[in-house]
């Protein structure tokens, strides 16, 4: 479904490039999470990818068609919520749909239906000053979701959040990806949200900004309603994924 080839970016020099020669691949009903230290290019790969940054090098497709820039294939949700003062939730959620021209009486219609999905069907018109963080993350995935993307692209929605929001919301998002089959690129720091979620985990390393190692998760869905964390090879995969975290980071160290 979403294809990356031999990305490449620069900021000042480009012989200390971000990223150089990302390439991943993404099957259809895939949720795939990277992982990496601070300053690996995470978040400009998924701005690259999503087309509000133009790479140096490389291209994007999605569903084998050229994908170079903003297109309603591709939906992000940020890890801030921005979401417009000024307007009530529903509103928030039909913003990407009154950008692609659809009337007014559907887009509502489709942003009440998905706001609904994620647990806010009482809250259509409440503004977001009413609303608590979590419950704004809501509406920025109702917001993305409403425009049936083919792509669903994260950078760290639950990072700001506190702990017990975090996991609610985990929770919630593993349950709407397996009941809408979406395909997934998912950002986060935390190597326990990332094998939670993930069907494969991607470790990023840094200088530059690559793909260094993949792991699929074998732990058994869905991951509610039992102690997944119990699960040897939770622990086996985590293991491994610290340790060449742990690695970069003191590359990363002695670098700096």
């Amino acid at each position: 479904m979403l294809k990356i080839e031999g990305l490449r970016k620069s900021y000042t020099d480009d012989s200390n490039p971000v990223l150089a020669d990302f390439s991943l691949e993404v099957r259809r009903g895939e949720f795939v999470t990277l992982i990496g230290p601070s300053g690996c290019g995470k978040t400009t790969a998924l701005r690259i990818i999503t087309g509000l940054l133009k790479p140096d090098a490389g291209a994007v497709s999605v569903d084998d068609r050229p994908s170079p820039g903003p297109s309603r294939d591709k939906a992000m949700v940020f890890q801030h919520f921005n979401l417009f003062p000024w307007r009530s939730a529903i509103k928030n959620a039909a913003y990407g749909l009154e950008m692609q021209g659809v009337p007014e009486k559907t887009r509502l219609a489709t942003a009440a239906e998905y706001l609904r999905l994620v647990g806010l069907g009482k809250h259509l018109d409440y503004f977001p000053w009413q609303l608590s963080g979590g419950m704004r993350q809501r509406v920025g995935l109702a917001r993305a979701l409403a425009i049936r993307p083919k792509v669903l692209l994260m950078d760290e929605p639950f990072g700001s959040l506190d702990a017990l929001t975090r996991e609610q919301l985990q929770g919630m998002l593993q349950k709407i990806c397996v009941e809408q089959n979406l395909t997934v690129l998912f950002v986060t720091h935390s190597t326990d949200e990332a094998i939670y979620l993930s069907d494969r985990v991607v470790v990023m390393g840094v200088r530059p900004g690559r793909i260094i190692a993949e792991f699929a998760v074998n732990v058994p869905r869905p991951r509610i309603g039992y102690d997944w964390r119990a699960d040897p090879e939770h622990a086996r995969i985590r293991s491994q994924i610290w340790n060449l975290l742990e690695q970069q980071l003191e590359r990363t160290e002695v670098v700096a």
